[in-house]
């Protein structure tokens, strides 16, 4: 990782200006996200066409995460994150046309989610790869804590602000305030640089390795690492399982509570609440010893959150509130400790790749439940997924504790690549324990 030595005693201005640009971004995409969706529920009613719209939301991150990820570790990922930004802002920008001047139809929508999820695609690896570069190793822990809180407050402030804005203003005019947002995150990328990681070569004279060696280089550094695919496994059943109870939950506000677009995004708001919580617990506490361990029992326990949303009678959303609550509380408990197991192992050249690597795979099976649990709900009930969902999803978390690649994850990776182009700036991380 980052030898603290090699950072400047101001890291903090570059990193945290480009953070702060990047929160703007975030926030701005997440008011399109819920106007989009809302504008689809209004005019559709359709759980198929919810579903659709997620699964076009999510193919390119599941098609194009190897690529971008090598993309990301050969080239410059300061380019990257502005050329993926300005990708999205400009769809963005033709989508408010559309709907400024009345054209603007399901299928421009579903290009649009298409076209944002490609430079998502790219820019995630690009800005995750950068900052164990920009950050000393002892504060990469307080900057994990604060993606945690950014995630959970624009998961309370943007569904409700969302949901004023539609009532006040057209969509065009959201779709404009994420053009304005995505300026702000573009703009520290063209005053500060972004560091690159060094690339070993044999010879001053040898060429880069090709493009196709430096992506199987990628899969060979996962193959190596046997809890990695495992996991990766796990990771693909739980998003088929989880991804279409968000994309179904306008349905179930709208049409089997009775409720709103307020209602709706209280949701979301509750959810970033018990995010913020989980993540300032997990901060605190740190978690079992055995990382996995606090991932695998926070996946058992957000089961029963979907379970209670499943069982919650149509007068009862408080039961869908406080379940939401609760299943934001444990996100954290899942994802914090594979996040931090990954970014101190993973060498920083490789870091782009990994991680698109490992998000394709958990992706991968998530458009197929989206085409699944859409006809599925049409035909039978808007509870039906997330009974399937939770029953499913605690007989995997369960699993987990008797499969031992997945119980030995953080000791049973090689601890040396010498076949690997890459090799990481601090050369303690190559030989470092992984356990606790």
């Amino acid at each position: 990782m980052t030898n603290d030595s090699s950072l400047s005693q101001n890291w903090a201005t570059r990193f945290f200006t480009i953070f702060a640009g990047q929160a703007f971004s975030l926030f701005g995409s997440a008011l399109v996200q819920f106007a989009l969706i809302w504008h689809l529920t209004q005019e559709t009613g359709s759980a198929t066409v919810l579903a659709t719209a997620s699964l076009f939301g999510m193919l390119p991150l599941v098609l194009l995460g190897p690529i971008a990820g090598t993309i990301v570790d050969r080239g410059n990922r300061r380019i990257i994150m502005i050329v993926s930004d300005a990708v999205i802002a400009l769809s963005t920008l033709l989508l408010a046309y559309l709907f400024w001047s009345g054209a603007a139809e399901v299928w421009h929508i579903y290009l649009a989610l298409t076209i944002r999820s490609a430079g998502g695609a790219f820019h995630f690896p690009a800005m995750s790869a950068s900052t164990s570069l920009m950050v000393p190793d002892k504060h990469l822990s307080r900057v994990a804590g604060a993606n945690q809180t950014l995630q959970g407050l624009v998961s309370i402030v943007a569904p409700p602000v969302g949901a004023l804005l539609v009532a006040a203003m057209p969509t065009q005019n959201i779709l404009m305030i994420d053009v304005i947002t995505a300026i702000m995150g573009i703009t520290p990328l063209f005053i500060f640089t972004v560091p690159q990681p060094p690339r070993k070569v044999e010879h001053a004279s040898a060429p880069q390795p090709s493009f196709l060696k430096d992506l199987g280089a990628g899969f060979k550094y996962m193959a190596s690492w046997p809890g990695l695919l495992m996991l990766g496994l796990m990771a693909t059943l739980l998003n088929f399982l989880l991804a279409p109870t968000s994309a179904l939950m306008p349905l179930l506000v709208t049409k089997y509570f009775k409720l709103g677009a307020l209602e709706l995004g209280s949701l979301d708001s509750f959810f970033g609440i018990g995010m913020i919580a989980g993540g300032i617990t997990l901060g605190v506490w740190g978690g079992f010893k055995k990382r996995i361990v606090t991932s695998l029992l926070g996946i058992i326990l957000i089961s029963f959150s979907i379970l209670a949303i499943a069982a919650a009678p149509a007068n009862a959303f408080w039961m869908a509130v406080v379940a939401m609550a609760f299943m934001g509380f444990m996100m954290p408990m899942v994802n914090g400790p594979i996040h931090a197991l990954f970014q101190s192992v993973v060498e920083p050249g490789m870091q782009g790749r990994v991680t698109s690597l490992v998000s394709s795979v958990a992706q991968a099976m998530m458009p197929i439940g989206f085409l699944i649990a859409g006809p599925i709900t049409d035909a039978t009930s808007y509870q039906a997924w997330f009974w399937v969902a939770g029953i499913l999803n605690l007989v995997i978390g369960l699993s987990g504790f008797f499969i031992p690649a997945i119980m030995n994850i953080e000791s049973n990776h090689k601890a040396h690549h010498p076949d690997l182009p890459e090799q990481p700036s601090n050369p303690e991380a190559s030989v470092a324990e992984y356990g606790d």
